[in-house]
């Protein structure tokens, strides 16, 4: 009976401070926890902390409110009531507290995903705290428990990614932000997400994109609507230098080189951005020949893609070594001989130039046939 009194004059206190609007919700709680239905509690909770006027009241009523019932609830949503109210912490010491006392709580065999959902959270506070070593056991952690799932709630793979890409771009490894970022951009609808985390995110992944080492094919970028979020911004050269990539356009590229100095890191990584997208010239070369038309002299290759000539031999090398292309040089005769190219994505000049070769190779195929019936006119009538 204490305890029941307790609460409720708990409850009358914080509904007389809180905004009018919100009351109502007070009433509920205490209607709901007197009947011990929890669901439905749990749910009104979740939609109180979504209430931005609520921020003043969540640590109290997390504290002296959800605490005593928490392990009767749904982990998952306890979590995410959790994480609301982790964003009143005065700051990130007290929150890394607050929040590694949440992950140990739902740690337990039936709530792994919960478990896993408040550890991501703990790590991206160490992050913020820059304890990456015990940030990155954190990660590491949570994705053995991932392994182990069949499915799980969509939010809790979102965290894991975006948390992990935040890691990966503190560290600058950045094909591996690049991975990871997307898989998270699989996991949301960009439309709930604010229009500037959108620009922020397409900002990070096209920068990502274009000075990792590891990244000579931006298709799926380039056609995920998050590159959108550039257009009409001060950064949409960004967009237009990512597609001068893509189709090896070192005239666009020498235009669009001016905005380098805008980013650090592409001032500091302009040499290697010239070799990336000679490398790109070269596979958009071969890939928009025919099969059976890719042996080319150096000369040829040279005039073709606007790179010097005295750097042809070298930027074939690299290309064969990478894997963008598979083939043979002659270096006496100055002829590469390339047998298969990484597929590319197309732009409506590339599909164009596709449908083209398809129009060739059918007309090349209808008069083979007629070749063949005129020659074999005698075999068929007999």
């Amino acid at each position: 009976m204490a305890d029941n009194e307790k609460i409720a004059n708990f409850l009358q206190d914080q509904r007389d401070q809180a905004p009018d609007d919100l009351q109502h919700y007070f009433l509920s709680f205490e209607d709901y926890w007197e009947r011990k239905l929890w669901h439905e509690l749990t749910d009104i909770l979740v939609d109180y902390y979504n209430e931005s006027q609520s921020a003043p009241q969540r640590i109290p009523i997390f504290n002296s409110f959800i605490k005593p019932f928490a392990d009767k609830i749904n982990q998952l949503k306890l979590v995410r009531i959790g994480l609301s109210t982790s964003k009143q912490c005065k700051d990130d010491n007290e929150r890394l507290t607050f929040l590694s006392a949440l992950a140990s709580r739902v740690d337990k065999p039936a709530s792994q995903d919960a478990y896993v959902y408040a550890l991501t959270a703990v790590a991206n506070t160490r992050l913020n705290l820059s304890q990456i070593t015990e940030a990155r056991k954190d990660l590491d952690k949570c994705e053995s428990v991932l392994d182990t799932f069949d499915s799980v709630e969509t939010e809790v793979h979102a965290n894991f990614y975006w948390v992990s890409a935040v890691y990966y771009q503190s560290q600058h490894e950045f094909a591996k932000y690049y991975r990871t970022a997307l898989l998270y951009l699989a996991c949301v609808e960009l439309s709930d997400l604010p229009e500037q985390d959108r620009q922020r995110i397409a900002y990070d992944l096209s920068i990502a994109a274009l000075v990792s080492e590891n990244i000579y094919n931006f298709g799926e970028l380039l056609l995920h609507p998050i590159l959108d979020s550039l257009s009409d911004t001060q950064n949409a050269w960004l967009r237009d230098l990512l597609f001068a990539f893509n189709r090896g356009d070192l005239q666009a590229y020498n235009i669009l080189q001016q905005h380098l100095d805008a980013n650090t890191l592409l001032k500091e990584h302009q040499q290697f951005l010239y070799q990336k997208i000679s490398l790109s010239a070269l596979t958009q070369l071969v890939f928009s020949r025919a099969p059976q038309d890719r042996s080319m002299t150096f000369t040829t290759i040279s005039q073709e893609t606007k790179v010097q000539l005295d750097e042809i031999e070298h930027l074939i090398m690299k290309a064969l070594s990478l894997g963008l292309l598979r083939g043979s040089i002659d270096q006496v005769a100055e002829v590469a001989r390339i047998t298969w190219v990484q597929p590319k994505v197309l732009d409506r000049s590339g599909i164009e130039g596709m449908r083209a070769r398809l129009r060739e190779w059918d007309g090349g195929v209808e008069r083979l046939g007629n070749w063949i019936e005129g020659v074999g006119h005698d075999v068929w009538a007999s």
